[in-house]
């Protein structure tokens, strides 16, 4: 009987052991959830691309249509707006280089990435309001990434975001003032930027959940770097002139360009 009660115990204790270390049923060995902070930054685990198999796409892209006649700016009812400039200032609404390739667009992996979280840049992006225009015209951050404004004019603005997923703000900044630090923590493609002070100012932010974007500069090209292998739909952004997207697969190691073309409205 005694033994009958000791192997009873026995046997006890190592079910509520086996119990307490999660015995018996089959235990995740990795997890890829990932539940955003408040600010939208990636709490849990994140995708480590391998450089050994990380693509790149460059590329390009043209405007087609009629060249159109650059919009000058009038400063002239602020003063210490117009002092600031020697020669006429233009809206960069459709920037064309000489081969009527277009600045300021933006270029960004629209699908293709699924559930995969990347990891938050530490670096600051900056926006100066300087000589009261925004600089640069647009940018593009990551979710929780911090952007900087600062106001080099001898003047004051107001910074107005607009956006449609992200909460509205509106920040008056005087001159010599201290820069103002903002995160986003939803995506948005894109958060028009204004100025309430000026209604010439304009600017706009890109806000994605990864890293994979670029705005066309001088040359009209773009490149994005360090992709995953995969099947991606890639959007070209502008602000007058719409968007457009293609399909590309990019294998381990790949290198492909694509070229894109916005057409005038007509």
């Amino acid at each position: 009987m005694k033994r009958r009660l000791e192997l009873w115990l026995a046997i006890s204790v190592f079910v509520l052991l086996l119990a307490a270390c999660g015995g018996g049923g089959e235990q995740p060995t990795e997890t890829t959830e990932s539940k955003p902070t408040e600010s939208g930054a990636p709490a849990g685990p994140v995708t480590t691309v391998d450089p050994a198999t990380a693509a790149t796409l460059t590329g390009k892209v043209s405007f087609d249509g009629e060249k159109p006649k650059p919009r000058q700016i009038r400063m002239d009812a602020e003063a210490s707006c117009a002092s600031l400039h020697k020669e006429p200032v233009y809206a960069e609404e459709v920037v064309l280089n000489d081969d009527k390739t277009l600045q300021h667009v933006f270029v960004y992996v629209k699908e293709g990435l699924g559930d995969k979280t990347f990891a938050t840049p530490s670096e600051t992006v900056v926006l100066d309001q300087k000589g009261c225009v925004y600089t640069p015209h647009m940018i593009g951050v990551q979710v929780g990434q911090t952007v900087k404004i600062l106001n080099s004019d001898p003047t004051t603005h107001n910074i107005h975001p607009v956006p449609a997923n992200n909460r509205e703000w509106n920040t008056s900044m005087s001159p010599g003032g201290s820069p103002l630090e903002r995160t986003f923590p939803r995506e948005e493609v894109m958060i028009p930027v204004k100025c309430n002070v000026h209604p010439w100012m304009k600017s706009y932010i890109g806000v994605l959940k990864h890293p994979f974007f670029a705005v066309t500069g001088k040359g009209g090209t773009f490149e994005i770097k360090g992709l995953p292998p995969g099947e991606y739909t890639i959007e070209a952004w502008h602000e007058k002139l719409g968007a457009t997207t293609q399909k590309v697969t990019l294998a381990a190691k790949d290198s492909k360009a694509i070229d894109f073309t916005l057409k005038a409205a007509s």
